[in-house]
């Protein structure tokens, strides 16, 4: 007799699975302060090949609104191609509002680039400027967002600029994605909380896209994360994730400098027989965070984890795949900057079929990647770690991580082709990072005021800033307690005057 349906004979097994599968969504949704929006279309973009051309077409079929946030908006070719089909739209009575951020843009494209925008009838602003009474600027706005008339929207790692494009050296590596559907208004709501922050008037509702008025444009179900300074939203998810993977957890990211907890999840995943995968640059933009990013890769080779270098230009990526189910492409990258001091944007979608698609990317991806594989006797520790772990998870029932485990520990033990050394990599870069203290050292030595100087302007840049808010705040309560004189002032005097006519 079964308790739960008080029949004879019906299993409660799916009724467990439904459980399970609420209280998933129900954490997911809390984790990522995000609610899953049913009845999207999305596609996925490889580079810029598929993602420039995309952007360009919905922008070119613009009838009301368009919505452009972006890190990166240089005044080069294919800047000034976007900017072209963007004022083209304005002058026809479109309304644009371009956003840009000041750290990312401001040195890649002068004034006269946004003068042209503005006097084309853009509404383009710039993002937290330094200012004196903000010393804390340094927060960027790192995503990448694009919404048309609020039917369609894009979400990428890509910014506008010719490295994308590969105008002198190869193009970039990236990855964005196209939707349709009732994420789209969230993408819109996403827009409108930036541009409140930059300072411009809140954007009417007839502007914004309304989930609810939005029809299902296909079947797919996905959530938007809003990543904001101090929230930690996306780290929260890639923990989750991470602590929640059975089958393979696959990684690309562009700058990965993780915090200790998330290489420890990631770890712990790899040795419950999680196939866990990271994909970084061969060759960075930012070469002085190379080293550290190398220095980096014993812990997660020791713990499991199997970490490739992308062979071809910059790779520039964020994107992860989980369990055939789950994937992420958007601008977070896996460090503390992204995760807590960034305003980033990310998409989560849940979706057999587009995790597929994802997982034959990586895989594509891995073809031209060098992988960084421990010695001989390291892979013996690791073969015996995982020989004597295999009678607790059979023990425990894991036998899908069992069986994935050993899929994954079989095909990286016999790398021989396409590897690289994990010792060659480490010790280069350990004596990178040896020789840049050393001459950091003899700097301070030598010229002590290059580093005294710049923490006493620091120290009096948050002293001023403090000071200003200080006087701002009192200025303002005193204000307020003149007005709250006058009111009762006022009364008074109403108050006298009807005393009198009585």
């Amino acid at each position: 007799m079964n308790l739960m349906t008080n029949q004879p004979g019906l299993s409660v097994q799916p009724y467990r699975a439904a459980l399970d599968e609420l209280r998933m969504e129900r954490a997911f949704s809390r984790i990522a302060d995000s609610d899953l929006r049913q009845g999207n279309a999305i596609r996925l973009l490889k580079n810029s090949k598929e993602n420039y051309p995309a952007w360009i077409e919905a922008i070119r079929s613009a009838r009301d609104v368009i919505h452009f946030e972006n890190f990166i908006i240089a005044d080069d070719e294919t800047g000034r191609m976007f900017a072209e089909a963007l004022m083209e739209r304005a002058r026809a009575g479109v309304k644009v509002r371009i956003l840009y951020d000041w750290l990312g843009s401001s040195f890649r494209a002068l004034p006269a680039f946004w003068r042209r925008l503005r006097e084309a009838g853009a509404e383009a602003r710039v993002f937290n400027p330094p200012r004196l009474t903000d010393p804390f600027w340094v927060r960027r706005n790192h995503r990448k967002l694009i919404t048309v008339d609020g039917r369609i929207g894009f979400v990428s790692g890509l910014c506008i600029s010719d490295n994308w494009e590969g105008k002198d050296n190869e193009p970039w590596r990236d990855t964005g994605i196209a939707l349709e559907g009732p994420l789209v208004a969230d993408l819109d709501e996403a827009f409108a909380e930036s541009w409140v922050l930059a300072g411009m008037r809140p954007i009417p509702k007839s502007d914004l896209a309304q989930a609810e008025d939005i029809p299902h444009a296909g079947s797919m179900a996905a959530r938007l994360i809003s990543g904001e300074p101090g929230m930690f939203r996306t780290y929260r998810v890639d923990q989750f994730i991470a602590a929640t993977a059975q089958r393979n957890l696959w990684l690309t990211d562009a700058y990965f400098v993780a915090t200790t907890s998330y290489v420890q999840a990631l770890g712990e995943a790899a040795r419950d027989g999680v196939d866990v995968r990271l994909l970084v640059p061969g060759s960075s933009d930012v070469p002085a965070l190379q080293p550290i990013v190398r220095a980096g890769y014993r812990s997660l080779i020791e713990a499991g984890i199997r970490v490739y270098e992308w062979n071809g230009s910059m790779l520039h990526a964020k994107t992860a795949v989980v369990d055939g189910r789950w994937a992420r492409v958007g601008s977070t990258n896996l460090n503390f900057a992204s995760w807590a001091t960034n305003w980033e944007l990310d998409v989560i979608v849940e979706d057999t079929g587009f995790a597929e698609s994802m997982e034959a990317m990586y895989l594509e991806d891995l073809a031209n990647a060098t992988e960084i594989v421990p010695g001989w006797q390291a892979r013996r520790k690791r073969a015996k770690r995982m020989r004597s772990k295999r009678g607790n998870r059979f023990k425990r029932g894991g036998v899908r991580r069992l069986a994935a485990g050993a899929l994954a520990l079989s095909s990286s033990i016999g790398k021989a082709v396409g590897s690289r050394s994990l010792t060659t990599t480490e010790t280069s870069s350990i004596a990178i990072i040896g020789f840049g203290l050393l001459a950091l050292a003899i700097l301070i030595t030598a010229f002590p005021l290059l580093i005294v100087l710049p923490v006493v302007l620091a120290l009096v840049w948050f002293a001023l800033a403090l000071l200003i808010r200080a006087f701002r705040i009192k200025r303002r309560v005193r204000l307020r307690r003149r007005k709250m004189a006058i009111r009762r002032r006022l009364s008074r005097m109403k108050e006298a005057a009807s005393s009198a006519g009585k």
